[in-house]
């Protein structure tokens, strides 16, 4: 079976850094993530015009290049979820997860019985094609991939123990961004209450063993402070950000160039 890298990041205590797809939709993606650092991709359905297509495209090409492939479905389309991990991706990202009803019909829809109802079909691509006996993959893969709530209301927030509690999710991510704009603070990732929330989520989540995940925060000052509150599963940054950050410097240093 192909490795979860995200996962083995994770197991290890280690930070699993993700590149976030928006824009990019060529085979070669998870080899740029890989080469530059990154342990998975974020392959975005819910703000980026991806389709399940393009999406499982990425990910098929990604398995073998060394960064594991990471979908963010919808809520309301968790069939969209199962479809691309019946087609390449290791794990799924479900936003606005605001109850534990909601939480364990996330949990339900990627997992295999008796853990939840995922329906068994599609090529084996986690396994190269080549898969083992029926019962062993599905318990195999109820164990590799990765399934993550995002936590971006006040209302999670305040169900972070349940939501943490749920059999079959691994992560709570903070979409902080999502987070300041529904407490009426809109960009403030620093603000005390995003901080509360951050220290509530990473006690739900210790207590039942589970990580936290950390979207939305770029600056560096903030980053720092809520990975060293336990923050592991991160969102690095989008595509075409990192793209235009990159492009500006260069343009601005040639620029500052005269000629002879």
């Amino acid at each position: 079976m192909v490795p979860n890298l995200a996962r083995r990041r994770l197991e290890a205590g280690q930070l699993a850094l993700g590149f976030g797809v928006h824009h990019l939709r060529g085979s070669a993606v998870g080899m740029i993530a890989a080469a530059t650092g990154y342990d998975w991709l974020f392959i975005d359905m819910e703000h980026g015009a991806t389709s399940v297509q393009e999406a499982t495209q990425i990910a098929i090409a990604a398995l073998n290049q060394g960064v594991t492939p990471i979908v963010r479905c919808c809520k309301d389309a968790l069939f969209e979820g199962t479809r691309a991990l019946d087609n390449g991706a290791m794990g799924v990202v479900v936003p606005h997860v605001d109850t534990v009803e909601e939480a364990r019909a996330v949990a339900a829809a990627f997992r295999f019985p008796p853990l939840g109802t995922r329906s068994w079909g599609g090529p084996p691509f986690a396994y190269n094609f080549q898969p083992p006996a029926t019962a062993e993959a599905q318990e195999e893969l109820n164990r590799e991939i990765l399934v993550a709530c995002m936590i971006e209301t006040p209302e999670a927030v305040e169900n972070a123990a349940a939501i943490a509690a749920v059999p079959g999710v691994d992560v709570l991510m903070i979409g902080t961004s999502d987070l300041t704009a529904s407490m009426g603070i809109a960009g403030q990732i620093g603000h005390p209450d995003i901080q509360a929330a951050y220290r509530k989520v990473a006690a739900a989540c210790q207590a039942a063993g589970k990580i936290l995940g950390m979207g939305g925060v770029y600056d560096e000052e903030w980053a720092r402070t809520y990975i060293q509150g336990g923050a592991r599963f991160l969102l690095s940054g989008s595509d075409h950000v990192m793209i235009m950050t990159a492009a500006k410097a260069r343009s601005g240093f040639l620029r500052g160039l005269q000629p002879g």
